[in-house]
């Protein structure tokens, strides 16, 4: 029915995996919570990006690693089911049906609302449903914009109106393009060439910049464009794009350095806030721009509102974003309650940890694993560092894991405390290192009392003891 209003202490726009996480905190804690979601509950990450991604890849990585050991290598008598690949990958969006996920949330007593939800003045939402029909929201306590972040697309001369492949077509498509153009070498760019090349395409990868994976050390980048170009994948640096266009069937890109064809081209060159249609300008927010937020993520300037996860564009990652909405929930939370809200380093009501150790897996063969400052972020900031380069293919435990193991470790320490300020593995299965070096540089453990944090042998872990050691000299 047109015009029916309703009032929560929270109203949450955007389902996915940030608002669902929002509107569970607030609700644990007592307060009655909306979610307002126009697409699929369970958002980006459950049907476009890191399940159907990750499952792309996972088969890929399973025949690398047995073809890796002598004897296993034998039994490996076929190449991949690309049929059987993509049926897997469905399984994991359940089809792009999110029936499981709308349960979830009824069952956490958190009522939604499907419909394109907008900001309409201060604790206002209007929710616009199927056939036109609207709902007013008020919020008594806090309004909290989840609605993420959209693949950019950058002012090429034509590429708009060839209907590029963004990452969403990517990890969705049917089947595997005969000719595969991705425009862009960062994690997306290169965990997309890397499934569809595996995959039966024929993968070109322009990238503007000197190496791909730009923001990571310098080892990663490298690893992983030969790792690529072994695979087959044509991967072009310092290329610039510089018109776009159809003939017929095929995607012609105008680059510098020449003409490049294809069957589908893959835009994969950044993020941009989806809050154009979020109704920011009627609470005096310019549309189409990431909040400025706090650490306990309310918007500068208006206490009731909370811009939390990708839509912030602090770190535009899954695991960051659920972080993100337990603190921005606990503060939601304290402050109804009328308590005071604590934006201190390592509080339960701030973000922080996103800004110092934030954690990311590259789902490339090799992985690349990482947390913490870069030696280049190091020497940016202007922090005395040391940067420890090890090879993990010397560890007893990575000879074990794949014949003749290929994989580097750096280390970067700060040179006066003597903690780590970030560590970078790259090989073959490094994602499970990941965490151990995630607790090293959040709780800032002395390099002193790591050494008593025995690495188990035969295991990749004993890189810990090689870092070390190298680092004592």
């Amino acid at each position: 029915m047109s015009g029916q209003e309703q009032e929560f202490d929270v109203v949450v726009l955007g389902a996915g995996s940030t608002g669902e996480n929002v509107a569970d905190v607030v609700v644990r804690g007592g307060l009655s919570a909306a979610l307002v979601e126009a697409e699929l509950v369970g958002g980006e990450c459950s049907y476009w990006a890191c399940m159907p991604s990750k499952a792309l890849l996972r088969g890929t990585e399973v025949l690398t690693a047995a073809r890796a050991v002598d004897g296993a290598r034998q039994a490996v008598t076929g190449e991949q089911d690309v049929a059987a690949t993509l049926a897997r990958r469905d399984s994991f969006t359940h089809g792009w049906d999110d029936s499981s996920q709308a349960e979830w949330v009824d069952g956490a007593g958190i009522a939604l609302l499907r419909g394109t939800g907008r900001l309409d003045g201060e604790r206002t939402v209007v929710v616009t449903g199927t056939g036109g029909t609207t709902t007013r929201l008020t919020a008594r306590h806090a309004v909290a914009v989840c609605t993420g972040s959209e693949a950019a697309v950058p002012p090429i001369e034509g590429l708009p109106g060839i209907d590029p492949w963004t990452p969403r077509d990517a990890t969705s498509a049917k089947e595997a393009p005969g000719r595969l153009l991705v425009v862009g070498g960062g994690y997306v760019g290169c965990e997309m060439a890397t499934a569809w090349q595996a995959l039966g395409a024929r993968v070109t990868l322009v990238q503007r910049g000197d190496r791909l994976l730009e923001e990571m050390e310098p080892e990663a980048g490298d690893a992983v464009a030969a790792a690529l170009r072994d695979r087959g994948v044509d991967v072009r640096l310092r290329t610039d794009v510089l018109a776009a266009r159809r003939d017929g069937g095929e995607v012609v890109l105008q680059c510098t350095g020449g003409e490049l064809r294809g069957d589908e081209v893959l835009v994969a060159v950044g993020r941009q806030a989806r809050t154009a249609d979020a109704g920011l300008g009627t609470v005096g927010l310019t549309p189409g721009e990431y909040l400025d937020v706090d650490d306990s993520l309310q918007v500068r300037g208006l206490p009731w509102l909370y811009g939390v996860g990708d839509v912030n564009g602090r770190r535009q990652l899954t695991h960051m974003g659920k972080y993100q909405a337990r603190q921005a929930g606990a503060a939601i939370v304290a402050r109804a309650r009328g308590e005071q809200v604590s934006t201190a380093d390592w509080s339960p009501t701030a973000a922080t940890a996103d800004r110092r150790a934030t954690p990311s897996v590259v789902f490339t063969e090799p992985q690349v694993a990482s947390v913490g400052l870069t030696r280049a972020r190091a020497a940016k900031a202007g922090v005395p560092h040391r940067v420890v380069v090890y090879p993990i293919g010397s560890v007893a435990g990575a000879s074990l894991h794949a014949d003749g193991y290929t994989g580097t470790a750096v280390a970067v320490v700060d040179a006066e405390r003597e903690v780590l300020l970030g560590v970078t593995f790259v090989g073959p299965g490094v994602a499970e290192l990941l965490h151990a070096a995630t607790v090293a540089v959040v709780g800032e453990v002395p390099i002193a009392r790591l050494w008593h944090a025995v690495p188990a042998y035969p295991t990749m872990s004993e890189i810990w003891l090689r870092l070390l050691e190298t680092y004592r000299g």
